[in-house]
């Protein structure tokens, strides 16, 4: 590595250090019902530590998906992580506040995380927060598009998100909201790893180069249909193969204190599956 390269590194560095100061005043802003000082230090709120951890590594994905471009030089370079890395921002808050609306929409997830600490609550937040950042990671990265390409790409992916919960939600034999509002952790873990899952698949759909509509469209939603097919099979599987004996679904919610394990190792599952996706196809 060249001294040039060293400077030009550590000057885009401190543009992300920016950005990411400016995505936590924007999430501050957009909730204004949440002291961060107090949940996190006074009240040792679980829930809502594990929510904006989920949220800073989320803005973090996003940022890298901007970052993720060909140079075209260190002053070109600055303007685009600055204008592409604020659209990010405000797509990312704007996701946020739709998926609470709609993939948990049976209750108010603030009210879950603040009043009652709920940890499965906020495990689901942490996921919906990666999720949303891999999906702008993807939309973000690549040259030749634009910032049309971008928001194309951010709207698909939200939309199969929003999809991928749903679909979610029949194939269970019990209620999801009931049981994240139940406080049951092993149920928000599981749905974690499947928001998490659909998110990398995203990514993957939709990262690279803009070559045309017919080409990026037909990748990203041959992604997209494998994606959600392989959500019931994953189920499936990790109840015979992983867990072997055992009904991931009694694990989970049919008895006294559920397993948080098997609600990893079904999440585990979903992700690790999501990464070997991206590896072979």
């Amino acid at each position: 590595m060249t001294l040039d390269q060293t400077i030009s590194g550590l000057i885009y560095l401190i543009a992300v250090f920016i950005l990411f100061w400016l995505g936590k005043v924007v999430y501050g802003i957009t909730n204004p019902r949440i002291n961060l000082r107090d949940e996190l230090v006074k009240k040792d709120n679980l829930a809502m530590a594990l929510a904006v951890i989920g949220y800073y590594f989320g803005l973090i994905i996003a940022l890298g998906g901007v970052l993720s471009s060909e140079s075209a030089g260190l002053f070109i370079d600055l303007f685009e992580i600055f204008f592409y890395g604020i659209i990010s921002i405000v797509l990312m808050n704007f996701s946020i506040k739709i998926n609470d609306k709609i993939i948990l929409s049976k209750f108010d997830n603030i009210k879950e995380i603040i009043d009652d600490q709920n940890a499965g609550t906020g495990v689901v937040e942490a996921a919906n927060h990666i999720a949303v950042g891999m999906i702008i990671a993807g939309a973000m990265s690549g040259d030749y598009g634009g910032w049309a390409t971008a928001l194309t790409f951010w709207i698909l992916g939200q939309a199969v998100l929003i999809v991928a919960g749903i679909v979610y939600a029949k194939i269970l034999p019990f209620d999801l909201h009931a049981e994240i509002e139940k406080d049951n952790v092993a149920v928000g873990v599981a749905f974690a790893g499947v928001l998490i899952a659909i998110g990398n698949i995203l990514r993957i759909g939709s990262t690279g180069d803009f070559i045309s509509w017919q080409q990026n469209l037909t990748t990203f939603f041959g992604f997209v249909i494998f994606g959600l097919v392989l959500l019931p099979v994953l189920r499936f599987l990790t109840d015979k193969v992983l867990l072997p004996g055992e009904k991931l679904t009694d694990e989970l919610v049919n008895q006294t204190n559920p397993n948080i394990g098997a609600g990893a190792v079904e999440a585990f599952a979903y992700i690790g599956a999501s990464f070997l996706i991206g590896w072979v196809i």
